[in-house]
């Protein structure tokens, strides 16, 4: 990276068009004007970390395309790297756009080199699992110097963005405690840290020195990634005191690390009904500025255990839709266990089909080009065309090959009775 410029955000204000940002604009209906003027003010974030050299740059926020996230990483009860990377690589063939290793377990640091030498797009990580698993230590003797140096580690070895949960410091602490919920902390970094703090009687260490924290991400060009760490789990809790309380902190840091130059994404919920997505898109956007938006989900409904990739994506297009700009998958092994290599595909490719119709109801310029495609091929009973324009070729292929039809040009649903060949020689 030139020194004429630090970070990303760094280098649009001072008007520089770095690599990262060519490569941004190769892929998004956005001028390069905007990109730098809406790069320049935090509204979109491009995660680059300058160790990360073989990156295929991506842009986060305000006219882009919505991206999604893959999230991997091994557990004490089922731990293989080689198997975790395998996912990281169809994660790729999926077209995902980010990777987020959240290993808690093993040789986490020869993993994350790994995949950081292996996978170009954007990766991701959570220092705070890594804390505990690097350490060994129990929570509550963790000191501030562990959670510090495990987050230079992780800006050393090239991850592009890393969720810290900083809002939720002794304020959000007691808010929890005096508005009770159905579901608690759900979130695992906000989980080890309330428990850190409650056992220490200590303040959250990346709130307090927030400025540390800066100081690293400025150092290697990290994105910060806001947790939250008291998303609702539950219908019940969505949008409740805690929640809010929380999303108010995360605005003011916000604010904060644009000063420093650090650029900033705002994680989201979480467990959150139909009729509340909207409210909740609109409410991070205002209250923190219309920093880039990264949402688990939202699951609209709390039922359906082996299924949540459906329930995600259905609040994901809503989500999108009404400003979402980043979309964690969910697979339908959430809640259940960890998931395999056929459920992360299912999770992709749910949250691809939640993106692509976020971009098409918000209007996205060129995003609606291949439903046309799509739809003239159909109309055209063109099926090597419809495959083309498929999310998923191959299962397509696949499922017309299983019931093949006595007439080529139709599908064995209607076979004579094709509304498309009957009418097609009259209009």
């Amino acid at each position: 990276m030139s020194q004429a410029y630090k970070t990303q955000i760094d280098a649009a204000r001072k008007g520089i068009f770095t690599p990262q940002m060519e490569q941004v604009l190769e892929d998004e209906p956005i001028s390069k004007q905007d990109l730098m003027d809406r790069v320049a003010k935090g509204h979109i974030a491009i995660p680059a970390n300058k160790n990360h050299l073989n990156l295929k740059a991506a842009g986060v926020g305000q006219g882009l395309k919505t991206k999604i996230n893959v999230n991997l990483g091994v557990s004490k009860d089922v731990c293989s790297f080689d198997a975790e990377l395998n996912k990281a690589k169809m994660a790729l063939d999926y077209k995902a756009d980010a990777v987020m290793d959240l290993s808690v377990s093993g040789n986490t640091k020869g993993f994350r080199k790994r995949l950081v030498a292996e996978v170009p797009v954007m990766i991701g990580t959570v220092p705070i699992y890594d804390t505990l698993t690097r350490t060994q230590k129990p929570t509550e003797e963790v000191t501030i110097e562990d959670w510090f140096e495990t987050v230079e580690i992780h800006a050393k070895n090239g991850i592009d963005f890393i969720t810290i949960h900083a809002g939720l410091n002794s304020k959000c602490a007691q808010s929890i405690r005096t508005n009770p919920r159905l579901c608690g902390i759900v979130s695992r970094g906000g989980a080890i840290l309330f428990e850190w703090m409650a056992k220490t009687g200590n303040e959250n260490p990346f709130y307090e020195h927030f400025d540390r924290l800066l100081d690293i991400c400025e150092a290697h060009d990290v994105c910060i990634s806001l947790g939250d760490g008291l998303r609702p789990g539950a219908i019940k809790d969505s949008t409740d005191a805690p929640q809010i309380e929380e999303l108010i902190t995360l605005g003011e840091l916000t604010k904060h690390a644009w000063g420093r130059n650090v650029q900033v994404m705002i994680e989201g919920p979480g467990h959150v009904p139909l009729h509340e997505v909207e409210m909740n898109m609109k409410l991070q956007k205002k209250l923190c500025h219309n920093a880039p938006f990264y949402v688990l989900g939202p699951l609209v409904t709390d039922i359906a255990p082996g299924y949540d990739h459906i329930t995600s994506a259905i609040g994901g297009a809503l989500a999108a839709m009404h400003g979402a700009d980043f979309l964690c998958y969910v697979t339908p092994a959430e809640h259940l266990r960890l998931p395999t290599a056929d459920d992360v595909k299912e999770g992709i490719m749910a949250s691809r089909i939640a993106a692509h119709a976020g971009d098409l109801a918000k209007g996205l310029k060129g995003a609606d080009e291949i439903d046309h495609k799509m739809s003239k091929a159909r109309g055209t009973l063109d099926w090597d065309g419809q495959f083309k324009c498929a999310m998923d070729p191959e299962k397509a292929q696949e499922y017309r090959k299983l019931s093949q039809p006595s007439e080529e040009d139709v599908c064995t649903m209607c076979g004579d009775f094709c509304a498309v060949k009957r009418v097609k020689a009259l209009l």
